[in-house]
């Protein structure tokens, strides 16, 4: 099975709110070197793949290789038979390497993956398999990426060995709501997984603490809590949200540069899952605090990195 159907937009890259952010990256195409030709885009790649030109095994690091036939290699180690892409980010997709580079470009851009799909002729699963990638490989360079990919939220369940997978394996199991607390300091985010904090206790400091809520679908937010400008879930038909009460002091709109940036891009989020949703959030993170740079030279990087172990997971193989 494929990484999984979107089944709405939500599915998609962030469209940045009055401006076709991707027009401007569809513009820019010819100025980059590596977007000329399926060769140069596959020399680019392969300069973040084995920097300087040294080649070594994906599996045991070793650097004795030979060559085989169609571009493979052979560890003379550990006898692993590999290609350049093999146990990276990647490698998920089937992609050619000049659709992958221009498929980041865009997505850098905030293209929707309907958009992303016409543009490069793909189709609409083959486009979510591909930014869902990105999605993951960007949360695998979140300083809490371990504990992301761990039981709390069943990401890693999506990882078999070093490959996507469309569903977690084992049939993924009831996974608790994770909640994130937000915290913006000096120009940069910081957007946590609170752990030992469930979606329902929430709903009950709502109901008998009277911390405030607001609720846009299956998105709910709320106002400062303890050190977090917010906190924030996007929850199932389980929760009880016909008991979240209003209050005549204002709304649950946290006062931060983050929040004016990512409010309306999370509301805009549709059919997203709460298991998926840690994608969806650390995407926001890293383009917040990336913001003044050039996100396509990150994500390439980040795109040809290799898959990390998911301890909790590896167990259960």
């Amino acid at each position: 099975m494929s990484i999984g159907h979107a089944g709405s937009e939500g599915g998609g890259a962030l469209r940045p709110r009055g401006d076709l952010g991707y027009q401007k990256n569809m513009e820019s195409l010819h100025e980059e070197p590596c977007l000329a030709s399926e060769e140069a885009a596959l020399a680019h790649l392969l300069e973040h793949c084995w920097p300087g030109g040294r080649s070594f095994c994906p599996r045991c690091g070793g650097g004795r290789l030979y060559a085989l036939s169609a571009g493979r290699w052979r560890c003379a180690g550990c006898k692993y038979t590999f290609h350049p892409f093999s146990g990276r980010w990647i490698n998920n997709g089937n992609l050619t390497p000049l659709t992958w580079l221009r498929l980041l470009h865009l997505y850098a851009g905030e293209a929707t993956v309907h958009t992303l799909a016409a543009e490069l002729g793909l189709s609409y699963n083959a486009a979510y398999k591909a930014v869902t990638t990105a999605r993951f490989a960007i949360l695998a360079h979140a300083p809490d990426a371990r504990q992301l990919l761990g039981p709390e939220t069943g990401l890693g369940g999506y990882l078999k060995g070093k490959k996507l997978t469309g569903e977690p394996r084992g049939g993924g199991g009831q996974v608790p709501i994770p909640v994130f607390g937000i915290l913006e300091r000096n120009g940069w985010v910081f957007i946590d997984l609170v752990s030992g904090l469930s979606a329902e206790t929430v709903f009950h400091f709502n109901h008998n603490f009277h911390l405030r809520i607001e609720r846009s679908g299956n998105l709910v937010h709320t106002a400062p809590y303890r050190h977090y400008d917010a906190l924030v879930l996007c929850g199932d038909d389980s929760l009880p949200y016909e008991y979240i009460r209003r209050r005549a002091d204002g709304q649950a709109e946290p006062k931060s540069e983050f929040w004016k940036f990512a409010g309306g891009r999370l509301r805009a989020f549709k059919g997203v899952s709460p298991q998926r949703f840690p994608l969806y959030l650390k995407e926001l993170e890293f383009r917040f605090n990336h913001r003044r740079e050039n996100l396509f030279a990150t994500l390439v990087r980040y795109l040809c990195d290799m898959v990390p172990d998911v301890p909790e997971m590896d167990e259960a193989r």
